[in-house]
Parts: structure tokens; C-alpha cells; sequence
């Protein structure tokens, strides 16, 4: 009906009811297990120890989870949900066996997971190791604070999703507090002068696509979904929208075509097929998921141009220099497309005199 077992000096309880399996930490002490185990089966006898007849396993959870996702979430947030659910059940198989379904999991369930996420170990392939490696060779890289904030955010949807479907009476982890975001990374944007490096480095075919994202601060997905007839030349303004297959990530919105843009964009419909209606490329040649990414990262090298690894660098830089500039926060969060303020707050110490200027408006 039951056993207990230890397994680096802490025993757990095994027990199965109605057909089910349930694991659970009991401690160090073997006496307490032995307790633990005869109470346990003393309330199975009784019918008075089981799972509640709404439950559900984390398996089923994130399965049922993924699915809705791919159903109504974007494409990247279901694979950055996928990421999450997959560092979550290695957590659980190699910290807490015992815990299988939903209703086990807890605040203190989860603050293990901080720990272990925050502890982190990756191989010289730069791929995450089990705690049983040999990490003589290895290198410590924990998460940071954000990226546990963020995936214990996604477990939390899981289980407001399982409350809705019936599966919890109640959300566990729901006032579980976030670990303090205090190392993050200074946000890496590119002067003028690394701009005009940049752009030097560029390969022609592929100048016109960087150049706008310097000069838009558009997402790389908004990028590669614009079309001609999002550009109007005449009133010169590039409009982010909606199409059949994908949507803006924080709606639509429309944003002015610089003087300089305007001669790039021109000499590029020129030349552009009158076969595609997309302005790039890159949205269905091969593998280009990360095409732009891969190439980015060759031309900051052949610029010498340390730290640029990600297309997003660009879109900072687009907010830094407007905010450097004297466009007010306001101003550039419409441009962005932010959806939060808090978003746009921070390029805030990018203008230190803004709120000198401010107070210097007064006349009386």
C-alpha cells in the first residue's frame, strides 16, 4: 500500500490511492517517516486520505497548457512558455520527485525553484547540466532575477488556468513575492558614431532592412511583416498593422519616415520585384527566424563592435538617441509601441536635464 524511502538523507512517503501515485517529503528524520506512513495508511483505509477529484497532474497541466497557448497566444510566447514548463520539470525531477500534481505545488515548492534556477550550471557547450554531472569543467551561470520573475509568472498562469478549469479551488502561489531585480545589465545601445560603423559594415542587400531598424526602432517581427502599402510615401509615415497570419505585439501605430529613411525606402521599392508585397526580404527566404540576428552579429564584428548580439540593441538605440535628442519619454513610448510607461522609464537617465528643463518653464 506504501513504503517510505530516503534519498540524500531526507525520506519521502510513497504511497498509491485509487490506482494514483503520490510522493511526498517528509524530512530527515526516519522515525517521523515511519509515523508519517502508518498514519497515511490508516486514512486510506478509511477513504479519508486521496487527491481531490479535481486534480491534475503537471504533466496533464502543462500539456492541456501548451495547447491553449498555441490556440491563443503568439507563436514566441508559446515557445518562451514551452521554455519555462521544460526548466520546471527538470527542476522537479531532480529536486522534488515527490511533487507530482497541481494542488502540491507551493510557495515553498516554488522558492526551491528560485534557488535552483539561480544556481544554474552550464556545460562549455553553454547548455544547462543536471545537479549528477561533473561540473568540475562547468561554468556557473544562474538565471537572473527578471528571467525567475518572468517564469514563475508563467507557472502562475498555468495555475490560474487550471483554477478556471476547474482543476484548483485556488491559485497556490498566488501572493508569492518576486525576487529583487537587481542585476540587471545596463541596457548596450549604440552611439552615432557606432551607427555609422555599423552601417558601413552592411552588406547592400541587406543595409536597407538595418537602416530602418535604427531609424524606426520597429521589433524585428514588425519589420519583417511590413509591407509596401504600409508605407505612404506621400504623407510619409510607416504604419505597423495587423495581417491575416500576424498581429503586433501592443497593437497598431504609425510612425514618421526621417528624410534620410524616405531616399532608403524609395531607391529600395525601385529595385524590389513587383511580385512581393513585403518591403524585406527575409520573411520567408530560409531559416529566417534568425537570419537578421546572425547576420547582425557579423557585421558588429567586422565593425569591431563589441557586445551587439541582438537585434533589440538596435531598437534601443533608436529610443537612446531620440531621448538623448530631447524627445520627451511621452513622445518616444507612442513611437515604440510601448504598452507601459514603466517600459519607456528605462531610457529616463538617458536625460538627466529634462527635469531641470521642466522646472525652468515656470514664469512667475
Amino acid at each position: 500500500m506504501g513504503r517510505i524511502y530516503q534519498r540524500k538523507k531526507v525520506w519521502y512517503l510513497d504511497v498509491r490511492v485509487k490506482g494514483r501515485r503520490l510522493r511526498k517529503r517528509v524530512g530527515k528524520n526516519k522515525r517521523v517517516a515511519e509515523l508519517a506512513l502508518r498514519d497515511a495508511e490508516v486514512k486510506i483505509e478509511r477513504q479519508e486520505f486521496g487527491f481531490d477529484k479535481q486534480d491534475i497532474s503537471i504533466d496533464q497541466l502543462i500539456i492541456r497548457f501548451l495547447e491553449y497557448s498555441r490556440t491563443n497566444h503568439r507563436s514566441s510566447t508559446t515557445k518562451r512558455y514551452r521554455a519555462v514548463a521544460n526548466h520546471f520539470v527538470r527542476y522537479l525531477s531532480e529536486k522534488r520527485p515527490d511533487i507530482n500534481f497541481a494542488s502540491q505545488i507551493s510557495i515553498e515548492v516554488m522558492e526551491g525553484y528560485k534557488s535552483y534556477r539561480k544556481d544554474s550550471w552550464v556545460n562549455p557547450n553553454g547548455k544547462l547540466v543536471s545537479s549528477k554531472e561533473d561540473i568540475s569543467s562547468h561554468t556557473r551561470k544562474g538565471a537572473r532575477a527578471r528571467t525567475i520573475n518572468l517564469e514563475v509568472d508563467g507557472i502562475k498562469t498555468f495555475l490560474n488556468l487550471a483554477v478556471e478549469w476547474g482543476f484548483l479551488k485556488h491559485n497556490p502561489i498566488s501572493k508569492m513575492k518576486s525576487l529583487k531585480e537587481d542585476d540587471r545589465k545596463p541596457t548596450r545601445f549604440l552611439t552615432i558614431e557606432e551607427c555609422q560603423r555599423l552601417l558601413d559594415a552592411t552588406p547592400s542587400d541587406l543595409y536597407p532592412a538595418f537602416f530602418t531598424f535604427l531609424h524606426t526602432g520597429v521589433r524585428k517581427a514588425e519589420l519583417e511583416n511590413l509591407q509596401w502599402c504600409d508605407i505612404d510615401f506621400k504623407t510619409r509615415q510607416l504604419q505597423i498593422r495587423s495581417k491575416p497570419d500576424w498581429n503586433p505585439k501592443s497593437g497598431e501605430r504609425k510612425i514618421p519616415i526621417s528624410d534620410a529613411l524616405y531616399r532608403v525606402l524609395k531607391g529600395l521599392k525601385k529595385k524590389t520585384s513587383l511580385e512581393s508585397d513585403y518591403v524585406f526580404s527575409t520573411k520567408y527566404s530560409g531559416h529566417s527566424h534568425n537570419r537578421l540576428r546572425r547576420e547582425l552579429i557579423k557585421i558588429a564584428k567586422k565593425a569591431e563592435l563589441e557586445g551587439i548580439t541582438k537585434l533589440h540593441t538596435l531598437r534601443h538605440t533608436f529610443a537612446s538617441q531620440l531621448v538623448m535628442k530631447g524627445v520627451d519619454l511621452p513622445t518616444v513610448m507612442k513611437l515604440m509601441g510601448h504598452s507601459d510607461v514603466q517600459t519607456t522609464m528605462i531610457y529616463a537617465h538617458l536625460a538627466p536635464d529634462h527635469l531641470a528643463d521642466a522646472v525652468n518653464k515656470l514664469s512667475f
